[in-house]
């Protein structure tokens, strides 16, 4: 198998990523420290810089935004009350939403920061200019309760759609503890977060910084027993000419939610919520045919 041609190009689009954050800490630094002068709009640069190269090659359909998920506890499809007895919530402001706003609608919009209902999500991702330790717990948290947000309401486990691909991505990292392998470290975090009665889906798909490593999370067998349900965590790092695979796999992890055929079945999200009101019959006309 080739592909030279692509890992390439992809490397190429990294380093270009990368450069462009350097030219803004060149333009604006910070005269004490690294990094631009400004830390809560060198943050937010990033976040925008990341937003823009996933939006040039993700499809038209998709929009990569910012802001909210809300999950109203409304009927759902043809007359679906699954969340009857639930109540409305929503997430945090999050960094990344990856939205189908080809498919379905948005509850409110400011330029690129949204309300959305959870079935249009996609992927959720977090975003570091520099990836702390302190901080890698907080930020899973945070893409975990956004998955359980967007959790399918179908009762069957094999009716249900595939949850949104869940990743934190830097463009630097500063993990403190030099004794222990941060990717070592990194896993008990995450052991610690999941434990064993978390669902595959809600456990992060990828934490890396994409100018040197990364963490991915494995598929499973499509048939599932007591020895292979588990999460495997992989790690890799990586050398100038495979930067390429940090971004690569942000785009297979979105672009593989999106295609999956659980999520082809397209259904009315749940967008409206009518209060009990009595209302008067005036009349009835008869028709010849529904369609």
């Amino acid at each position: 198998m080739d592909g030279q041609r692509l890992q390439v190009f992809w490397n190429q689009e990294v380093k270009s990523l990368l450069a462009v954050y350097r030219q803004f800490e060149t333009l604006l630094p910070n005269p004490k420290t690294a990094g631009a002068e400004h830390r809560g709009e060198d943050g937010r640069y990033v976040e925008t810089l990341v937003r823009s190269y996933l939006q040039k090659y993700l499809p038209k359909d998709l929009e990569v935004l910012t802001g909210f998920i809300l999950r109203p506890a409304v009927k759902l499809g043809d007359n679906n009350r699954s969340r009857s007895k639930e109540q409305d919530l929503h997430t945090t402001q999050l960094d990344i939403i990856i939205y189908d706003s080809g498919t379905y609608p948005v509850f409110q919009r400011m330029v690129d920061t949204v309300i959305v209902p959870p079935e249009g999500v996609v992927a959720v991702l977090s975003v570091k200019k520099t990836l702390r330790d302190a901080e890698i717990i907080a930020e899973c948290n945070a893409l975990l309760e956004a998955s359980k947000a967007c959790r399918c309401d179908e009762s069957n486990l094999e009716a249900r759609r595939r949850g949104p691909f869940l990743a934190l991505v830097a463009t630097d990292s500063d993990l403190a503890d030099r004794q222990e392998p941060k990717e070592k470290k990194l896993f008990e975090k995450l052991e610690t977060l999941y434990g064993s009665s978390s669902a595959f889906d809600d456990m992060i798909g990828f934490i890396g910084d994409l100018s040197s490593w990364h963490v991915f999370k494995t598929r499973p067998p499509p048939k599932l027993n007591p020895m292979n349900s588990v999460a495997q965590y992989m790690y890799v790092e990586l050398a100038d000419a495979e930067l390429h695979q940090g971004f690569q796999f942000l785009l297979s992890g979105i672009l593989s939610v999106y295609y999956d055929k659980t999520r082809t079945g397209v259904k009315r999200p749940g967008f409206t919520a009518f209060a009990a009101k009595p209302a008067t019959v005036i009349g009835k006309i008869a028709f010849s045919t529904l369609r």
